[in-house]
């Protein structure tokens, strides 16, 4: 072999190595880009990845509970409006306690997993089965095993294989549960940004013509998750409903018994739930 075919062998060799190394190069950076891309727009195709999704953004970095005071407004079909102070205690996953105003007068709610008991003028109705939705979409989401999620939202009959995009106060909303333009099927919202819920539209338990629409809005960061503090419900699209939070504090301690039904009316949210 002569010189020249020497080097036209070892230019053929050389430019044989420097394609094998650009491809893998390319194979490389492909790689990495995808790893760079946001698991929730590779994997979100029903509402049971969503649902994952969710609780893999914030797994570890959501409040454990909280407590804030709200102003619980109704609005009355002539134009009128009544206002009271509730106080809320939350720990999650699947505890919630509501005072309706003072709790010397024995008014509120206990949910706990999955069961609520009602209390007026001290008296108590339950407990009953009851899973709350919105404690679930809004809160317990981030703090419990997306399976426990997502066997409750199929169990309270939504149907997470359908999955769509809409637009909602001006962001991109994943929409669970129904076909675009169905408003009246169980649904619920979440926004695509920062995977925080945003909506539910149920038709009413036991007038299925009726349908409720309840809202979160004005998020706010804590020093851990988010929290919605305007909460808005509408009926047959007429808001009925409004509560608006404050003195919100995020990972408050609680003595056990304030979410044991039957010391409710010798616990108090105040008293009982520690900074």
């Amino acid at each position: 072999m002569d010189s020249q075919d020497l080097l036209s062998h070892w230019l053929s060799e050389r430019g044989f190595e420097v394609i094998m190394r650009w491809m893998v190069g390319l194979f490389c950076l492909a790689v990495c880009l995808c790893a760079a891309v946001p698991a929730s727009s590779q994997e979100i195709r029903d509402g049971a990845a969503l649902l994952a999704a969710m609780h893999e953004r914030y797994k570890d970095s959501w409040y454990e509970s909280v407590v804030f005071k709200e102003n619980a407004v109704t609005l009355n079909p002539d134009g009128t409006s009544k206002t009271e102070v509730w106080d809320e205690a939350l720990e999650l996953p699947g505890k919630l306690r509501i005072n309706r105003g003072p709790s010397s007068e024995g008014n509120g709610f206990v949910f706990v997993d999955g069961t609520l008991t009602t209390f007026q003028n001290g008296k108590t109705t339950g407990p009953r089965p009851y899973v709350h939705m919105l404690l679930v979409l809004g809160f317990d989401v981030y703090r419990q095993i997306p399976k426990t999620t997502i066997d409750q939202a199929k169990g309270q009959g939504f149907d997470l294989a359908q999955i769509h995009e809409e637009k909602w106060d001006g962001e991109d909303v994943y929409v669970v549960g129904a076909a675009k333009g169905d408003s009246k099927s169980k649904q619920f919202w979440i926004e695509k940004k920062r995977l925080l819920f945003v909506r539910l539209i149920e038709p009413d338990e036991h007038d299925p013509p009726r349908i409720h629409d309840t809202r979160f809005r004005d998020y706010r960061k804590l020093s851990t998750g988010w929290i919605s503090a305007r909460v808005e419900f509408y009926t047959d699209g007429k808001n009925t409903f409004n509560e608006d939070y404050f003195d919100i504090k995020a990972n408050a301690k609680f003595d056990p018994t304030l979410f044991d039904p039957t010391k409710f009316n010798e616990t108090s949210i105040s008293n009982d739930a520690k900074q």
